[in-house]
C-alpha cells in the first residue's frame, strides 16, 4: 500500500508566493529585452517554471497531508506534468540561445510559449489514445455484461472527444494561420489543456486514495451502499464493499485489538424489498457479527447522504471516535469529498473491481467532480485563456 501521511497536518497548503513569483519573472523579462539581454529571457522562465513546479509539488504533497480529497490535489498533480513540460521546453529555448543565437529572439519565444498547449497534446498523444482504447473495450464489455444503458455509453463519449481534440489540433494547425483561426485554434487547445490535466490529475489522486491503507485505529466503518437484488441481497459491487469492511476490521483487531463498528448506508429504492443498509446489516450477520456491532443508516440517497447521517450517528454515539469508510477503489476521492464536505475527517479504503469496470466508472467519477467547484475550475480555464490570448496577440 502506498503510504502517504493523510491529514496529519494542521496548515492548508497554498500558492499565494506564485503570484508573487510571476510578477518578478515578468518585470524581469521586460527589463531583459529593454537591455538587449534577451538571449537570458529563456534562462529566466527555465528557473520560474522550476520553481513553479517546486510549489507544485510542495503543494500537492502538502495537501495530501492536508485533506487528500480535494479538488486541489487533482489539480496540483495534473498541472506539474504540465510545468515539466514547459521546464523541457524552456531548456529548448537556452539551448537555441547558446548554440544559435542568430534565430533566437522574443518571437521565439513568444511562439514557443503559445504552441505549449498544442505541443503538450501531441506529446501525450500516446496516453490519450491507449485511455480512449481502454475505455472503449470498456464501454463495450459493459454493455455484453449490463445492457445497453446511458451511463455504460460515457467512456465513448469521452474517448470521442479526447481523440476528436487531437484530429482537429492535427489538422487545422498546419501552415501559417491568420490571426482569428490562430485565436481560435489557441483558446481550443488551451481548454483541451485545461480537461486533459484535470483528467490526469483525477486519475493520480483516485490512485493514491484508492490504494492507502488508513491506520489501524478506527472506531466506525462507514458503508455506501451501491444496490441490492429483487431477493435483497447486495450485488457484487456492494459485497465487495463489505468485505473490504471487514477485512480492514479484522486486521485492526489483529494487529491492535481495537474492535471497529459497521455502519451500512443506504436506503430503499423504489424498486428494493429493503433498504441498502439492511441488506448489508443480514450480510454482516451472516458473517457471524454480532447486531450490536452494525449500526444501521437507511435514509440516504446518495454518496452525500451517506455521508451526512452516517456522521450524524457517530456523533451521537461517540463525536469523537475515528472514521473510515469503504466504498469500490474508483469511487473512494470522490466519496471522500462528500465526507469533507460534510466536516468528516474520513479516510477511504478501496474495493478492487473488475477491470472493465474501472475506466468507465473513472469517467463517471471524473464527470461527477467536475459537475462542482464550478467558480474555482471556471477562474483556472479562464486563467488559461487569457494567457494564450495574450500570447497570440503578441505573436
Amino acid at each position: 500500500m502506498i503510504d502517504f501521511h493523510f491529514d496529519t497536518r494542521t496548515v492548508k497548503p497554498h500558492l499565494k508566493k506564485l503570484g508573487i513569483l510571476s510578477l518578478i519573472v515578468l518585470l524581469s523579462v521586460i527589463l531583459l529585452y529593454f537591455s538587449h539581454l534577451g538571449h537570458y529571457i529563456s534562462l529566466a522562465l527555465t528557473v520560474f517554471f522550476v520553481m513553479c513546479l517546486n510549489m507544485l509539488l510542495e503543494a500537492f504533497f502538502g495537501q495530501l497531508e492536508y485533506n487528500p480529497y480535494s479538488y486541489n490535489t487533482i489539480i496540483y498533480a495534473g498541472f506539474s506534468l504540465f510545468v515539466v513540460f514547459i521546464i523541457v521546453t524552456c531548456f529548448y529555448l537556452s539551448s537555441v540561445a547558446i548554440n544559435d543565437p542568430s534565430v533566437y529572439d522574443m518571437k521565439l519565444v513568444v511562439d514557443t510559449l503559445l504552441h505549449s498547449a498544442r505541443q503538450y497534446m501531441i506529446v501525450t498523444f500516446p496516453f490519450i489514445l491507449v485511455f480512449s482504447l481502454a475505455l472503449c473495450k470498456s464501454n463495450v464489455t459493459l454493455v455484453k455484461e449490463e445492457g445497453f444503458y446511458s451511463y455504460n455509453l460515457l467512456g465513448f463519449v469521452l474517448s470521442f472527444l479526447l481523440l476528436a481534440g487531437e484530429v482537429i489540433v492535427f489538422q487545422y494547425t498546419k501552415g501559417k494561420l491568420s490571426f482569428l483561426p490562430a485565436f481560435v485554434i489557441n483558446v481550443f487547445c488551451a481548454v483541451y489543456l485545461y480537461f486533459e490535466c484535470m483528467l490526469i490529475g483525477t486519475i493520480i489522486a483516485n490512485l493514491i486514495v484508492a490504494f492507502h491503507e488508513p491506520a489501524y485505529d478506527k472506531d466506525f466503518v462507514i458503508i455506501p451502499g451501491c444496490g441490492i437484488d429483487k431477493e435483497g441481497k447486495p450485488y457484487p459491487l456492494l459485497q465487495g464493499r463489505i468485505n473490504r469492511a471487514i477485512a480492514f476490521g479484522e486486521k485492526q483487531k489483529a494487529e491492535t485489538g481495537k474492535t471497529i463498528r459497521f455502519i451500512p448506508s443506504g436506503g430503499q429504492g423504489p424498486d428494493e424489498v429493503i433498504s441498502e443498509a439492511q441488506a448489508m446489516k443480514n450480510y454482516l450477520l451472516e458473517k457471524g457479527y454480532r447486531d450490536e456491532d452494525v449500526i444501521v443508516e437507511d435514509q440516504s440517497k446518495n454518496t452525500y447522504d451517506n455521508m451526512l447521517f452516517s456522521k450524524r450517528i457517530i456523533d451521537e454515539i461517540d463525536p469523537s471516535g475515528k472514521v473510515i469508510f469503504s466504498t469500490s477503489d474508483f469511487h473512494v476521492l470522490r466519496a471522500g469529498l462528500k465526507a469533507r464536505r460534510v466536516k468528516m475527517k474520513a479516510q477511504g479504503i478501496g474495493a478492487r473491481t473488475i477491470w472493465y469496470f474501472w475506466p468507465n466508472a473513472s469517467v463517471r467519477e471524473f464527470i461527477g467532480l467536475l459537475s462542482q467547484h464550478r467558480v474555482k475550475q471556471g477562474l483556472i480555464l479562464l486563467g488559461l485563456i487569457v494567457i494564450y490570448t495574450i500570447l497570440t496577440i503578441l505573436f
